[in-house]
């Protein structure tokens, strides 16, 4: 199986946390959002990844070497953005007669079982993951009749259909696939100058290629702030470790800590993750995202994400303070 993964975007939505550093390796719940992906991908076996890149590609790729060593990569620069089909097709050249397709994109972490795909795709051309959402006016939805797809409509003002497409795409003849994709191309088919899947996936079934719709288990979004804070929350349920340095401390799980890092005098929790060789002193932290090599001291976080190397210092008080009194400090 080759693994084509559009790694390229600047991350607006993710601003400030993007504007040096690659959208997926944004961190979420002690590890970043690539390597929770391919970490899931493992159980597709033994693959090929191919990578679609933009000018962050040499973080990509020192990040999986450091990684991931063992497995397969190649690197594609994509140096126009002409969209997420147009991102796929750039991949063309290390796609051979014979190999199946996986595609993933990296806003969102999924959790289903990939070992299903032969299972689920026997009798089928390709399989267009979905999850079932109550706000189905936002995104593109498979329209599903007898179990396969005949139809996809982009963000539905009717309830035609409340399965979204999550980013998450096989197809069992991926040289076809890049044909299809070929044409779409050739043919200029784009929305507002880009080039979408879904206008390649009609034309596969306007040709009779079946094309099913299974529903995935769970659907992370890390595309903004809020989201990824969701995210974090969710994912950290499984990932309650500490591997740093606790020292008159109060952890409130799900909380993980790092290698190396250093928490005295805190009380963290819930929904925190610190990355490694952080600093926390006379902090009170929840439902927030430490970041690597940060020093925070004397604060009170609540839904923060704070990056890599960043520097928190507050002022500690010192108070007497009476019966009956009540006293608000908002700076």
């Amino acid at each position: 199986m080759k693994i084509i993964l559009p790694v390229a975007g600047k991350g607006t939505r993710l601003r400030p946390h993007t504007h040096a550093k690659a959208k997926s390796l944004v961190s979420v719940a002690g590890k970043t959002v690539l390597e929770h992906i391919v970490s899931r991908l493992q159980m597709c076996g033994e693959c090929e990844y191919i990578f679609i890149v933009d000018d962050n590609g040499e973080q990509i790729k020192d990040f999986m070497a450091h990684k991931f060593p063992h497995l397969r990569c190649h690197y594609v620069v994509q140096k126009q953005r002409l969209g997420p089909a147009h991102a796929v097709f750039l991949a063309r050249e290390h796609i051979a007669d014979g190999d199946d397709v996986l595609v993933v994109f990296n806003d969102t972490i999924f959790v289903t079982d990939l070992a299903a795909i032969a299972q689920l795709c026997a009798d089928a051309d390709g399989l267009i993951y979905s999850h079932e959402v109550e706000d189905y006016q936002r995104f593109g939805v498979n329209v599903v009749r007898d179990g396969v797809i005949v139809e996809m409509v982009e963000k539905p003002d009717k309830p035609i259909s409340r399965l979204a497409q999550v980013g998450l795409y096989y197809l069992k003849d991926g040289c076809l696939f890049m044909d299809y994709l070929r044409k779409c191309i050739d043919d200029g088919e784009t929305v507002k100058g880009e080039y979408y899947l879904p206008a390649v996936f009609m034309r596969m079934i306007n040709d009779g290629k079946r094309l099913l719709a299974p529903q995935i288990d769970a659907w992370l979004d890390c595309g903004k702030p809020e989201t990824l804070l969701e995210t974090n929350r969710y994912l950290l349920k499984e990932r309650h470790h500490n591997h740093g340095k606790l020292e008159n401390s109060v952890l409130i799980e799900p909380v993980h800590i790092g290698t190396g890092a250093v928490v005295r005098n805190c009380v963290l929790g819930p929904n925190v993750s610190v990355a490694a060789g952080c600093n926390l002193e006379q902090c009170v932290i929840s439902d927030s995202i430490v970041n690597s090599d940060s020093v925070i001291k004397n604060v009170v976080l609540d839904s923060s994400i704070i990056g890599d190397e960043v520097t928190i210092r507050g002022a500690a008080r010192k108070m007497s303070v009476g019966d009956h009194s009540n006293l608000e400090m908002d700076s």
